[in-house]
């Protein structure tokens, strides 16, 4: 099992809709990914709720049966969509992809 985690801080603004708003647009993009990519057995986006200034807003988990599924996952137009929305309102982000 392939697991892949993503910590992400949001910009303030972007093309008049604020934090929450973009946020909320890329957590339903985010989990609307399992249900067009097969290759995802499962996936988890939480919203941050603490106040700590080094905590990310935004947290995607998943997992996949072989890093051949994770590759197929990466590579998916889908996620190339959601990819490229990510470049327009994320200012710092993390990645760690482990197997277990």
């Amino acid at each position: 099992m392939i697991k892949h985690v993503v910590l992400w801080k949001v910009k303030d603004s972007y093309q008049n809709k604020n934090k929450k708003e973009l946020i909320q647009n890329f957590k339903a993009m985010l989990e609307k990914l399992k249900s067009i990519i097969p290759e995802i057995k499962n996936i988890e986006v939480g919203v941050n709720l603490s106040s700590s200034p080094s905590a990310s807003d935004i947290m995607l988990y998943s997992e996949f049966e072989t890093k051949e599924g994770l590759d197929l996952y990466r590579n998916h137009p889908e996620h190339q969509k959601v990819a490229e929305y990510a470049k327009k309102i994320i200012k710092e982000g993390s990645v760690v992809d482990y197997q277990v």
